[in-house]
């Protein structure tokens, strides 16, 4: 199967109906009843069988199903961005009072709004186009293919024609085409950071869930997501879902339609719509005295018509997106890209944040972070001893071998022709250790064993501290998983180590992994970006309320947001959301700052539920569970090493991985919202003075001025 990218699978995103919602939950709950079944009960269930589907009924299926893809064409035409820029209160406005300045023979007043209309729209046009055709980037996956067995036979089809009940194979590398439940697997690790936000592949199982019905989607062992990939291992599996009834699907579907408009568009709305309400009061008004009071009704209707002219602020159209333009070209040389004009002003007026934590607040990317002895001090020898384990091993390495690899002080630590390799014993996923012997300087052969801690635990008979042998009594044992249950506290990805010492012998087995010393613990993180705390504290000073959502585990978010230094006394978890109305989470998002194990939609939700409270919010996210809430926010933000959908989703793009670049966008958006609230106050307050001095002085005028 050919390796692919999760991160151009989706269209492009926008906000949810009710209707679409249902089909979000239609879409878990299927997945939820596919979990508990057993790998026959499935097969009965998508009246499919181990040797496949056969032709015919794929072909059946592919028309009942519709092709397997959540891609859907809508970029926008030159007539389309045209028809949006000109349905506009104001423009038709002032399209209405030049046409009738025309028709009156006040040729200079219809020549000066029809200029003002022009340069107003082609404006806006221009940079809306060119942000429209950035995002047509995105392409159909019309030349992905699957490993299914068809017919009995394994082979290669496109993904587009994958249809439910269809049985695939996986291997390491493979992306995952539809949503589906493992049949077998042996050793299998799913990397599906873009849907979760967690750093380090998943381990996906076979067996049944317990208890599945009750659980997030994404909480399911037995169940793989289109748009995630195999970072290892190999399965079986059939298609549950596929296309838009797919866990990604359905996030597309909430989010497809038109995105809502931004409290800029609302505002410039509004003035727009009270102007009209006073000429619909004041036109016939002014008309109807003069006429009655001067007698010359053909005057009286000139004089109202110039009322209505003189109460429109007429370069409106053209300030505004000469001041949002001027704004993006200043923020692109600070190296933010703004993809929407209107989010110009909502960047500025932002007063909550809301922020992922993967790969926004993080590098994401794994970093070993501690390397320690048994009462959790730092130990260099453990840095070497974990650093051989790893380099000598000739299996696959993982995130957490080339982490320990890549670590900078090792180098500086170890000489590698000290040391020769013996014999390996490679890992597998009933033992979850793996161990290489090497020879030692002094001639003996040394055991290093790395894994899970709790079977490492198994076979240690004795731990070293301060390069002195204890027994590992039972009284012991518990303070020494204390210490390491302090790391998993802590948020750390914890491994624990291991070593024995043999005379010298050709072979070694698994049975030799007995009576080993406990030597410490190796404890590795996804850290903050240098620049997140000092951007935390910048944008606070501008008033800026920082929030943090994502995918992740509470304790892992603890940790980093401890680190960047937002407060995090009180983390609520997606499922406690769940449980929630609008209502109740309205008051709850208030008055906390961290959210953890989310949702696509339960990121959308508290975005919703904070501008309900009147707040201008911005998301800032990189992954595909972001898109939903990146779309309904004010202000989408999203930066240059985001996957596709994410950019192409936000309005806002960082060039630099420096979230200090945020603040000086906020400035810059500040500017901009300053400059024009500058004009409207100035344009309205003169021309509102200006007609009601003319009005008052047409009452006791014997003409009219």
């Amino acid at each position: 199967m050919a390796q692919f990218s999760p991160s151009v699978v989706l269209p492009k995103l926008f906000p949810s109906s009710q209707a679409q919602q249902q089909a979000s939950v239609r879409a878990h709950s299927k997945l939820n009843e596919a979990s508990v079944l057993s790998p026959d009960e499935i097969f009965l269930s998508l009246n499919t069988s181990p040797s496949g589907l056969t032709s015919e009924e794929a072909e059946h299926r592919l028309e009942e199903h519709g092709e397997n893809s959540v891609v859907t064409e809508q970029q926008m035409t030159w007539l389309k961005l045209l028809l949006d820029a000109l349905v506009n209160p104001l423009v038709i406005l002032l399209a209405v009072i030049g046409g009738v300045a025309f028709a009156t023979q006040d040729y200079d007043t219809g020549v000066i709004i029809s200029i003002m209309i022009i340069l107003g729209v082609s404006l806006r046009l221009v940079q809306e186009y060119r942000a429209e055709n950035a995002a047509s980037k995105l392409k159909a996956m019309i030349h992905i293919t699957a490993t299914v067995i068809r017919d009995g036979e394994t082979t290669e089809i496109l993904l587009i024609r994958l249809v439910p009940g269809d049985v695939l194979k996986l291997t390491a590398g493979d992306m995952i085409p539809a949503d589906i439940r493992l049949i077998s697997c042996k050793d299998l690790f799913v990397t599906q950071s873009s849907l979760t936000g967690e750093s380090l592949p998943v381990e996906k199982f076979e067996q049944s869930e317990i208890n599945g019905e009750n659980k997030s989607p994404l909480e399911l062992r037995d169940i793989c997501f289109l748009g995630t990939s195999v970072e290892s291992g190999t399965a079986i599996a059939v298609v549950v879902s596929t296309g838009f009834n797919t866990f990604l699907g359905s996030m597309a579907k909430i989010i497809t339609g038109q995105k809502t408009q931004t409290s800029f568009d609302k505002g410039v709305k509004s003035f727009t719509w009270l102007m009209i309400r006073f000429m619909i009061v004041m036109v016939p008004l002014v008309f109807v005295i003069n006429g009655i009071t001067k007698h010359d009704w053909r005057e009286a209707f000139f004089f109202a018509i110039a009322v209505a002219v003189g109460l429109t602020p007429e370069m409106l159209p053209m300030i505004v997106s000469v001041c949002l333009s001027k704004g993006a070209i200043a923020m692109s040389k600070k190296h933010v890209i703004m993809k929407r004009l209107n989010a110009i002003q909502n960047l500025g007026a932002m007063d909550v944040l809301c922020t992922d934590k993967t790969g926004t607040l993080t590098l994401d990317k794994v970093i070993l972070e501690q390397h320690c002895d048994v009462i959790r001090r730092d130990d260099d020898d453990v840095l070497v001893e974990s650093y051989l384990n790893s380099y000598f091993q000739t299996g696959l390495k993982n995130v957490l071998d080339r982490a320990i690899l890549q670590h900078k002080e090792v180098h500086e630590q170890i000489s590698i022709p000290q040391f020769s390799k013996v014999d390996e014993i490679p890992f597998d996923f009933s033992r979850k250790i793996m161990s290489v012997i090497v020879t030692t300087p002094d001639g003996k052969h040394r055991m290093i064993t790395k894994g899970a801690p709790e079977e490492i635990f198994k076979r240690c008979s004795h731990f070293e501290l301060d390069n002195q042998i204890f027994p590992v009594e039972p009284i012991l044992l518990t303070d020494l998983k204390e210490e390491y249950e302090r790391l998993s506290a802590d948020g750390f990805r914890v491994i624990a180590l291991g070593y024995k010492i043999f005379s010298p012998k050709n072979v070694y087995s698994k049975d030799d992994e007995t009576d080993l010393i406990l030597r410490g613990y190796v404890a590795f993180l996804d850290p903050p970006k240098e620049t997140a705390g000092p951007a935390i504290v910048a944008l606070q000073k501008h008033g800026i309320t920082i929030k943090v959502l994502t995918g992740d585990n509470e304790l892992v978010t603890k940790k980093v947001c401890h680190e960047v230094g937002l407060p995090n006394e009180t983390i609520m978890l997606g499922s406690q959301i769940e449980q929630m109305s609008d209502t109740e989470l309205a008051e709850v998002v208030e008055r906390t700052s961290i959210f953890a194990r989310l949702s696509p939609q339960h990121k959308q939700r508290i975005v919703i539920a904070l501008q309900s409270r009147g707040h201008i919010v911005g998301f800032m996210g990189d992954g595909i569970n972001d898109a939903p809430a990146l779309r309904v926010s004010d202000v989408g933000i999203s930066v240059d090493s985001a996957v596709d959908i994410a950019k192409e989703t936000a309005d806002a793009i960082l060039l630099e991985k420096s979230l200090m670049v945020l603040e000086e966008g906020v400035l810059e958006g500040r500017k901009v919202f300053a400059n024009i609230l500058k004009y409207i106050r100035m344009g309205a307050s003169s021309n509102f003075g200006n007609m009601f001095s003319m009005l008052g002085a047409s009452i006791f005028l014997p003409f009219l001025p």
